[in-house]
């Protein structure tokens, strides 16, 4: 094995064991001995190729990040149509935030961590995501007014997101992680576009 190449899988298993850490026990209770630890490195390995915890942590965000603004790209898809591009975009989108609660929180500013990524994520969100999900909507709905359309995605977001978050927390007095994501989804879209069917 080349020694860049190496190096790229020594930098993979050590991004991989901080998204892992993340997932598990959230963006705070992230430390570099644990993160050594379940990447099987040297401590100073993570130091050489991320320089600090932070730095480490902003580029295990970047990459997650990255995988979260990929699933945008299925409402670019015209060769399904609208409501089924949305349906696939909020299962896929769904599925991959939930498993990362903790970085949920962080986004919505909800969390008490700050990362360079975050921001991007915000501006991609800004500029790029939610008119994206806007314009499928208007495509579904023929709806042009702005707010109305606003208000239907944040609608659709709470019907989508509350449940699923609330599935991944502990000691909830309401469960639904019975009924799958897809089922959830298809059943508000039933019901929500019923009358642009």
């Amino acid at each position: 094995m080349k020694s860049s190449e190496k190096d790229m899988t020594t930098k993979g298993y050590i991004l991989n064991a901080t998204l892992e850490l993340i997932k598990t026990e959230g963006v705070e209770n992230v430390t570099l001995r644990k993160i050594a630890a379940l990447a099987d490195v040297n401590l100073a390995l993570i130091n050489y190729y991320f320089g600090s915890k932070d730095k480490l942590v902003n580029e295990a965000l970047k990459v997650l990040l990255a995988s979260f603004r990929e699933h945008f790209l299925i409402l670019d898809d015209h060769s399904m149509p609208p409501k089924e591009r949305l349906k696939t975009f909020m299962v896929q989108y769904v599925n991959s935030v939930t498993k990362y609660p903790e970085i949920l929180k962080e986004i919505l500013g909800k969390g008490n961590i700050s990362f360079e990524s975050q921001f991007e994520y915000k501006n991609f969100m800004k500029t790029s995501g939610l008119n994206k999900i806007k314009a499928i909507l208007q495509e579904i709905t023929g709806e042009n007014d702005s707010d109305i359309l606003t208000m239907m995605m944040m609608q659709i977001h709470a019907a989508i997101f509350f449940p699923a978050l609330m599935a991944c927390k502990k000691n909830v007095p309401f469960v639904l992680s019975n009924i799958p994501i897809e089922e959830q989804i298809n059943y508000l879209f039933q019901h929500y576009f019923a009358k642009y069917s």
